[in-house]
């Protein structure tokens, strides 16, 4: 566990630099807008074609698509059933942010620490899953509980499916794997260089997103969030990891992968369909905090 640890503290002394460089006013919050667009548009795209370049795809691998989408799915309704009895807005908010979860930006960065390519291949097949239900399901169900609920269009939804690089580079690289079709070494080996910089550039953006900051007024809808993502993920995941039969990165990413934090897409969604953007930030941040607890917990205690 010593090399877990150690590089546990040096993710977490990462985001700590961010955050304060951030309240020194060397950098500040609004520009983590552009790090976000090159870690999305270049270092992870990067990466993934890496990981990808000389993977040999199982149907384990495949089978991680499937379950991170149902897995959404799933706690996407059962948030909407939790938070049925709120208001309209509310229930549209807080149900939003429970489905999608932040692999790209969060799990990426520990991953490739502690597991290296291995690690981030299995990590990768469940971010595809992921994607549809960050750009599809949160993006319905922000929308049709939003006041603004004229501005939901499939399109829209099909637009940023299409949109998305990282989920672009997935899909290439196993269509590749599939025709067996080798890229380019220089390709690869360019990619390697850029990919370098997102482990680093990742965590320091969550530090630069980093808030203490509470809204006052929700803490009870706050609470029942928390335990609905929280306790649907820990159940799910410690039965995956205790009672599947498969491999134990398979198992692991899992449960690990479960209790991951909220997607960040929810931040440009709460703006796009009138939400509390400052609320869903805060929740949003609240979840990063409570899953690096966690999976430093799981990890020393379980794994």
């Amino acid at each position: 566990m010593s090399g877990f640890n150690e590089q546990f503290f040096i993710s977490v002394l990462i985001i700590a630099i961010g955050f304060l460089l951030k309240k020194a006013n060397i950098v500040k919050e609004s520009d983590g807008e552009g790090v976000a667009r090159i870690i999305f548009n270049i270092t992870l795209p990067s990466l993934i074609i890496v990981t990808f370049s000389d993977v040999e795809f199982t149907s384990s691998l495949f089978y991680l698509i499937v379950i991170s989408f149902v897995y959404g799915i799933m706690g996407g309704f059962i948030a909407l059933f939790i938070f049925r009895k709120q208001s309209r807005h509310d229930r549209g908010m807080f149900s939003m942010m429970v489905p999608g979860l932040n692999i790209g930006l969060f799990a990426y960065p520990l991953v490739e620490g502690l597991f290296g390519f291995e690690g981030l291949k299995y990590f990768g097949m469940f971010d595809v899953g992921n994607a549809f239900i960050v750009f599809g399901l949160s993006y319905i169900i922000a929308g049709i509980y939003s006041e603004n609920n004229g501005m939901l269009e499939t399109r829209g939804i099909i637009y940023k499916l299409a949109k998305s690089i990282p989920l672009q580079t997935y899909i290439i690289m196993c269509l590749l794997s599939v025709f067996d079709f080798s890229l380019p070494d220089f390709v690869v080996d360019v990619s390697s260089v850029i990919s370098m910089a997102n482990m680093p550039l990742s965590l320091l953006l969550l530090g630069l997103y980093l808030n203490f900051s509470f809204a006052k007024g929700y803490g009870k809808l706050i609470t029942s969030f928390l335990v609905t993502k929280y306790g649907i993920g820990l159940a799910l995941g410690l039965l995956s990891y205790y009672f599947l039969p498969a491999d134990e990165m398979f198992r692991f990413t899992l449960l690990i992968g479960f209790i991951l934090p909220t997607s960040m897409s929810v931040l440009p969604y709460s703006i796009l369909f009138g939400y509390n953007q400052r609320l869903v930030g805060t929740v949003s941040n609240m979840t990063m905090m409570i899953s690096f607890i966690l999976i430093w917990l799981i990890v020393n205690l379980i794994v």
